[in-house]
Formats: structure tokens, C-alpha cells, sequence
């Protein structure tokens, strides 16, 4: 909104998105030119979700197009969008698809105004993902546009990768981070057998009141697995992990967001930016591998300031330091799951 480079760092579930959409919205001209902001972010469902909240956004700004791109669907649709007679003036995606549309000189970024990075600390972690970028960032109109960058989680030898792609940015940051603790957000863990963890997991779910439940699981084989044992302890539910089809990715996260399911096995596909509104609890079948991505699984729940419940399962060493570093990094005491749960503390009136 300032006109400048712009380096954020806001606790999930604040309107990140938000934000960047009404930035880009602000500042584009009356009638734009095509391909004047590009968007990208680390995963197809989150490309899916901006583009959605870019068109409630935009719906009554005719002049204003939008776009998403990503792999999985045929890169000749994409091909035939961008050569249309009205082009996006908004393009959305992942970088490997935009990578590829700018390699084979389909996506010209001469117009580039803005250029913004969804979840940032992913997308420049990552080797493969971080050349990607790199090599758009190089595309196009790199001189006269504004380069934003957000997310939740920023070290601070990340934040000075984020500024070597920047002009004097306008920085903003959490003071630390344990002020990235989510308010509202009830955090347990139980300590088990691996060998204990579906039989404690089908308790759970018959035993706790909740509008939606996101279950997280490790492997993708292993989330389909779950989703079938559960299943057939009656409890409806669908999984979603990335070597599935496209098509059928789509289908299931329109399906949760629209709460024909309430319980959606995952991997970490879902794990960061993913806003649905009626997820209330979270469960960590397998705990995560490092204590960023607990932090972005659990902000599932309890979003905008919401009440909700996150439980852990710990049945290994590793398992045990994950989250005795979850505690001390963000200053968060993790408790024993009780034995009965107030529901008044993880449910909104």
C-alpha cells in the first residue's frame, strides 16, 4: 500500500492474503496492463485459494483479471488463457508452471508491477523451489516493480535473503517468536506407542464435539491408509496428498471447504496458508520434522483470533524434541491431554 519493497512476517491466520490483494488492487492502474502482478506460492491448493479470494475481491472491478497457474492441468490451457483476447492482469501460481511459461517465452513479465511471494521462507528454503524463483524473479521488468514477501515464520539469515531481492524494503516483524503463539488455540499432547496411535485417534474423534477436523499424517501412502481405517470406523472423512491427480486435489479441498466432509486426512500439503474457516481442531498424527511447520499445521485451527484445539501425538525420541523445541522456541506450554476436555475452550459460541 506504501509503494515500496515490503518484507512482513504476521502470525497465521491474520489475512496475509488480504493484505497483499488490497495492495496490488490499490495500486494498479484503471485499466491494466496484462501480466502487470504476478503471485506465487509454494502449493497448488494455496495458488487455488488467493485466486478465489482475488475474484471475491475483485468482483466488482470489471478491468481486473485473474489467473491461476500450476502443474497438473495441461500447459497448453494455460498457454491459450494467456494468449486470449482478454489476458490475466493478475497471474497466480506455483513456480515450477510459472517457470516454465516464462522459459518457453509464453509469459512475458515485461508489464511486471509486483511481484509477491506467498509463504517466502518455503519457497526460499527449498533448493529446487529457491533456483525456480530465482529464476523468475530474473524474468521480465526487474527494475520499476515492487517485490513484497510474507509469511509466518522469517530467521533472521532468511529475512536477509528476502532484502538481497529488495530495494530498501519497508520491514515489518513479530519481535519474537513467541509472540507467533496463536491466542485461543489449546495445545495437548499424548504420549504413546506408535502402535497405539489409530486406536487413540478413532477415541478422539468420538469422543470430541468439532465443526471440522484436519488430521495430519507424515507420508503421503499413509494418508490414504488413515483415511481408510477411519472410514470404516465410521467416521466419513477424505485425504488429500500431493501424488494425487490434480483434478482430484481440487475436488477434495472444495469438498472440505464446503463442509461436505468434516475430517480430512493430510500431509503437509495443507500444512501452511490453507484458510477454512469451520477447521476447529488439528491433530499431529505424526509430528512434524521441525517446529515451523507445527506452528503452521496447528494455525489451522483457531484462525482469526477463533478458539480451537491442536493434539499431538509423541511416540518416538524425535517426536519428544520436537516438541520440547516447539515449547522453549515459542514460549507455549504444551500440556498431557486431559482426560475429558471443557469443549467451551475450543468451541466458538
Amino acid at each position: 500500500m506504501i509503494g515500496r519493497d515490503v518484507v512482513c512476517q504476521a502470525v497465521s491466520g491474520m489475512g496475509k492474503t488480504a493484505v497483499f490483494l488490497i495492495s496490488i488492487l490499490q495500486q494498479l492502474e484503471d485499466d491494466p496492463k496484462p501480466n502487470s502482478a504476478l503471485i506465487l506460492c509454494n502449493t497448488r491448493e494455496l495458488a487455488y485459494q488467493i485466486k478465489k479470494e482475488c475474484d471475491r475481491f475483485t468482483k466488482y472491478m470489471p478491468t481486473v483479471r485473474s489467473e491461476v497457474f500450476f502443474g497438473g492441468i495441461p500447459v497448453q490451457e494455460n498457454i491459450k488463457t494467456l494468449k486470449s483476447k482478454t489476458p490475466p492482469n493478475i497471474v497466480i501460481g506455483t513456480p515450477g508452471r510459472i517457470m516454465q511459461l516464462c522459459r518457453d517465452k509464453q509469459l512475458n513479465l515485461d508489464n511486471l508491477q509486483f511481484f509477491v511471494l506467498d509463504e517466502c521462507d518455503k519457497m526460499l528454503k527449498e533448493t529446487d523451489m529457491r533456483q525456480q524463483v530465482q529464476k523468475i524473479f530474473m524474468s521480465g521488468n526487474t527494475e520499476n516493480r515492487q517485490v513484497m514477501m510474507f509469511s509466518a515464520t522469517l530467521s533472521d539469515s532468511l529475512k536477509e535473503v528476502c532484502k538481497m531481492h529488495m530495494k530498501q524494503p519497508f520491514e515489518l516483524y513479530i519481535d519474537s517468536d513467541s509472540k507467533l503463539t496463536l491466542h485461543g488455540l489449546k495445545q495437548y499432547y499424548v504420549k504413546l506407542e506408535e502402535n497405539q496411535k489409530i486406536m487413540k485417534l478413532v477415541e478422539l474423534l468420538d469422543a470430541l464435539e468439532f465443526n471440522q477436523v484436519i488430521i495430519f499424517t507424515s507420508e503421503q501412502k499413509y494418508a490414504q491408509k488413515l483415511r481408510e481405517v477411519i472410514n470404516n470406523e465410521g467416521f466419513p472423512s477424505i485425504a488429500c496428498y500431493r501424488s494425487m491427480p490434480q483434478p482430484e486435489r481440487l475436488k477434495v479441498y472444495n469438498e472440505f471447504k464446503e463442509a461436505k466432509y468434516r475430517i480430512m486426512v493430510c500431509t503437509d500439503l495443507f500444512g501452511r496458508g490453507i484458510d477454512i474457516e469451520k477447521i476447529n481442531i488439528v491433530i499431529n498424527f505424526d509430528m512434524p520434522s521441525e517446529s515451523d511447520q507445527y506452528l503452521h499445521r496447528v494455525g489451522r485451527a483457531g484462525r482469526f483470533g477463533t478458539k480451537g484445539l491442536a493434539i499431538s501425538f509423541v511416540s518416538s525420541q524425535q517426536d519428544t524434541d520436537i516438541m520440547n523445541e516447539v515449547q522453549s522456541r515459542f514460549e507455549v506450554k504444551v500440556e498431557e491431554l486431559p482426560s475429558t476436555i471443557d469443549k467451551s475452550t475450543y468451541m466458538n459460541n
